[in-house]
């Protein structure tokens, strides 16, 4: 059974990525296009244009070109943008690296990536020169210029045009993901990957064409940040806020200065404006939508930020190897805890994992998905890309889902994450979601813990609000007044904090090592 988009169909040009991110760059040259919220250093569309095609010029210059692969490792800056695009310029390839790695996963991805350059900032300098050791990169570039480094600035040069490429099938990006199993692979996303994927938003997230300003704190590096924020803002003209790292008052005062439109966000964010006193101290009355991505949004969630800070809450659903999204709300099809309907050009399936077959509306299954977004494998990982993508190009995404009848798509829990009690499927989000509406809670996680009894034990690792003495027995009470017995939490630990990814999600792994 096919599920295809109820949106309109679009048109995808057969362009490199970085034509179309400036595609509009004569219709308002001067406006803003990156500002650093930090220093207020800005570039206008006309400024980004040239810098990204006198970088090209500087890197071609030093022998980089089509076929050869640079490391980008930095926090959102302006530069960041420039540095990608003047390697999509030259004919390229840039593989983004979480710059909270150490030098050992660095090293990994570098070689596996085949990386010849690598461009970091000051900060992750020493450590991205232990990473270089046992590489062919020869020198760390970093863009403030760092002691013993190579200053970006010495590399820019006469501009270039577009080197050729074919967009359908010439790899410009590539973000490591562990997909649905294993360790990190390089995603291959090509040109038209990228093009597509922001195309297929048009009709989800609709931008106002006498401009908007969004802030990006969500990790360029991470391909929520790269593709929604960074290409999709520039794309359609939105003048876009750059933050190195999340901090909520410090948001909220650049949303309060630079009269911000758009709130990318990741559900913890989105319970801090819920619920974070410091909320009322802003104004945030420019905002017209705050969108959640990267892990489940918990409807109450939702709607008790879109209450209190007076704009639409809404979320969508992707991953890397989807450039990243397959499903979003549109403009007035908010359902609550619903990620959305599926995207233009794009199909979606619903599938039992056990038996393969189709499954019908409200049925959960695992979400298969298949349009123009699905990336082109995984870098030197043959066995892998044939476990996530087959033979008909579907992509099987390891998240359990359902759709309903109006087309909405919710995501209930990951395949591997559904805890097993006495034979009975436990969805780790379902718990999460009711556990965070508890006025005691500031974040939770649930995970499996095995049991020689009944399998696996439903566990909550518990943030409690400031001044809270909420207790074990009390969760677990409140748990169990609105779930099946199954579903009953068994333990609690209460924690500082919930470990999570730069993009949001929940690091299982780390709380199941320490039990």
């Amino acid at each position: 059974m096919l599920y295809t988009s109820p949106l309109p169909s679009v048109e995808i040009p057969l362009v490199p990525i970085t034509e179309f991110v400036l595609r509009r760059v004569e219709d308002h040259p001067d406006r803003p296009a990156l500002i650093d919220g930090a220093s207020g250093r800005t570039y206008s569309f006309a400024e980004l244009s040239d810098v990204i095609h006198r970088l090209a010029g500087g890197l071609a210059a030093r022998g980089f070109g089509p076929g050869d692969t640079l490391a980008l490792m930095a926090p959102n800056l302006p530069e960041y943008a420039i540095v990608f695009h003047a390697v999509a310029v030259a004919g390229g390839v840039v593989t983004t690296v979480n710059p909270t790695y150490g030098a050992e996963e660095i090293a990994f991805q570098l070689r596996d990536a085949g990386a010849t350059e690598l461009i970091t900032v000051g900060m992750f300098a020493e450590v991205a020169a232990a990473a270089i050791a046992e590489t062919p990169i020869s020198e760390v570039i970093t863009i403030d210029g760092a002691d013993r480094t190579t200053a970006l600035d010495s590399i820019f040069g006469d501009p270039i045009p577009q080197s050729p490429v074919n967009p359908v099938d010439d790899v410009v990006v590539l973000p490591y993901s562990s997909g649905t199993t294993g360790l990190p692979k390089g995603v291959m996303l090509t040109h038209h990957n990228l093009v597509a994927n922001i195309c297929q938003c048009d009709h989800a997230i609709v931008y106002q064409p006498d401009g908007e300003v969004a802030l990006a704190f969500l990790p360029f590096f991470h391909i929520y940040g790269m593709q929604v924020l960074m290409n999709g803002l520039l794309a359609n003209g939105v003048t876009v806020v750059t933050l190195p790292r999340f901090d909520l008052e410090q948001a909220l005062s650049l949303v309060q200065a630079h009269r911000i439109t758009r709130f990318f966000a990741v559900p913890p964010v989105v319970l801090a404006l819920a619920k974070h006193p410091a909320v009322d101290s802003y104004d945030l009355s420019s905002l017209v939508q705050v969108f959640s991505g990267a892990a489940p949004l918990g409807a109450e969630i939702a709607m008790e930020a879109e209450k209190r800070i007076g704009c639409e809450v809404v979320q969508g659903y992707g991953m890397t190897e989807l450039s990243p999204v397959s499903h979003t709300t549109p403009p007035g099809m908010f359902k609550a805890g619903s990620s959305g309907v599926t995207v233009s050009n794009t199909e979606s399936r619903i599938v039992d994992p056990d038996t393969g077959e189709d499954l019908p509306f409200g049925e959960r299954g695992e979400l298969w998905v298949r349009g123009p977004q699905v990336m082109k494998g995984y870098l030197n990982n043959a066995e892998a890309t044939a476990a996530t993508l087959d033979s008909d190009g579907w992509l099987h995404t390891g998240d359990v889902a359902i759709i309903d009848e109006d087309h909405h798509m919710t995501i209930v829990d990951r395949v591997k994450e559904l805890i097993k009690y006495n034979g009975f499927q436990v969805p780790p989000a379902e718990l999460e979601a009711l556990l965070v509406t508890h006025p005691d809670v500031n974040d939770v996680a649930v995970i499996g813990i095995p049991d020689e009894s009944v399998g696996e034990l439903p566990k909550a690792f518990i943030v409690r609000s400031p001044g809270s003495s909420v207790t074990a027995e009390d969760l677990q009470a409140f748990v169990a007044e609105h779930v099946a017995s199954y579903k009953h939490i068994r333990l609690v630990e209460f924690v500082d904090e919930i470990p999570k990814s730069a993009s949001g999600k929940i690091l299982r792994r780390l709380l199941r090592d320490q039990g």
